[in-house]
């Protein structure tokens, strides 16, 4: 499944947080690549990741928790 990140709505967005959750969720993404799509987000630029099967069912509350608005792709 993919998701397109559109944007992150928190007030104080933790860049670190952030970046651990999508490293997680997705299935190709390594810490140092998540960092880099962390800015990109945070910049406002939408970011696509294909989710780790194993972490589909909760990447979306942690996506929440976190304030990252995003839609599913496929």
């Amino acid at each position: 499944m993919k998701l397109n990140l559109l944007s992150c709505e928190a007030q104080k967005p933790n860049r670190r947080a952030i970046a651990k959750c999508i490293a997680e969720i997705s299935a190709n993404v390594d810490e140092s690549l998540a960092v880099e799509l962390t800015a990109i987000l945070l910049e406002g630029d939408a970011v696509d990741i294909e989710l780790n099967e194993k972490k589909s069912s909760s990447a979306a509350r942690e996506l929440r928790k976190l304030g990252i608005d995003y839609e599913i792709i496929e």
